[in-house]
């Protein structure tokens, strides 16, 4: 214990050191008692430089000495473990299974342990009838390997079938996931051109195609957008699409002549524009994309908007127009973007 107690306080051993302590521990390890050799197998499990021959000295030791030193020393190395499995029994493998952090050598090597351990049992049952007094003890000992083998077999089946399950149901996850947001890219110079141009001309029906083109959506959404006599649609569409402040103020005074009137300092539709960012318009338009994208999934053939069995709007829960509505939204459109 003195020797070891030496050995300890050197928190930083040498070459030489080690080289030393090795010499001197076989010897004393094998002449001690088996209480001292346990107490010396306790206190350097808690060392972290313990050289390899010592190592390999105290897990070959009887497991009463060696259990505490096998399960929680953190300086053996995957060799001497590894040679501690191979040459001792199944007292040894079960206290080094009891590791933290076992290598996947090291853990292949316990599996196989288990494995042939469950062999010898039916070579060596033959040789035990010699002793009619005593067969039972013996054959019951042989045959504790195998039952430790089929559970360690079965737990290792139900985890990789729990892993299976996981996987499947994370699959099944991902297949039943929302759809991704869909992706608005900026105007482009030709659609932005033609926006300028179809608004400049009071073209409302060529501007609302033009519109649902750069969207990539269906024209059923552009006249929609468009149909807003607010404005405030068609100013969250073109800002989310990012045109120009300029060309989206001429736009807006084109084709809703009521945004150009002044007030004070400003006309009304650079307060509009004032108070909308890029990121909530790009937020606004994507999720009237994505409804416009489930109902062209559910409506094989485009419909107009004044069709009398037209779809849902994506943008408002408002029940269908009666007749009355739909005749003053016709009438409202053939007018559109002329009365400047």
């Amino acid at each position: 214990m003195a020797t070891v107690t030496g050995f300890e306080g050197l928190r930083h051993p040498r070459r030489t050191d080690l080289k030393q302590f090795s010499e001197l521990f076989d010897p004393l390890f094998s002449a001690s008692s088996d209480e001292a050799r346990r107490q010396a197998a306790a206190a350097l499990s808690q060392c972290p430089h313990v050289p390899p021959s010592v190592a390999l000295q105290i897990g070959n030791a009887p497991i009463s000495i060696a259990a505490i030193f096998l399960t929680r020393s953190a300086s053996i190395d995957d060799a001497t473990l590894l040679q501690v499995i191979r040459s001792q029994g199944q007292a040894h493998a079960t206290a080094i299974a009891r590791r933290d952090n076992l290598s996947v050598h090291v853990v292949d090597a316990l599996v196989e342990r288990r494995q042939t351990g469950a062999v010898p049992a039916k070579t060596a049952a033959p040789p035990v009838q010699a002793s009619p007094a005593a067969p039972a003890a013996p054959e019951a000992e042989q045959r504790q390997p195998e039952p430790l083998a089929q559970d360690m077999t079965t737990a290792k089946l139900l985890r990789e079938e729990k892993l299976r399950g996981d996987l499947k149901s994370l699959a099944r996850v991902a297949r039943q996931a929302a759809p991704a947001l869909p992706v608005i890219e900026p105007l482009n110079p030709l659609h932005e051109a033609l926006l300028v141009r179809f608004a400049r001309s009071g073209e409302a029906n060529l501007f609302a195609a033009s519109l649902s083109a750069a969207l990539s959506s269906s024209p059923e959404l552009g006249e929609r957008i468009l149909l807003d006599i607010s404005g405030q649609q068609l100013a969250t569409t073109l800002t989310a699409l990012d045109m120009h402040t300029d060309d989206n103020l001429f736009v807006l005074s084109a084709l809703y002549p009521d945004l150009a009137e002044r007030l004070g300092g400003t006309t009304r539709g650079e307060t509009l524009l004032a108070s909308l960012s890029p990121e909530s318009s790009r937020v606004r338009v994507q999720a009237w994309l994505q409804a416009d994208q489930s109902d062209v999934l559910g409506t094989p053939e485009h419909q107009g908007y004044l069709s009398p069995d037209r779809g849902a709007d994506p943008r408002q829960t408002a029940a269908r127009k009666g007749p009355a509505r739909i005749a003053a939204d016709l009438q409202q459109k053939r007018s559109f973007g002329r009365a400047r």
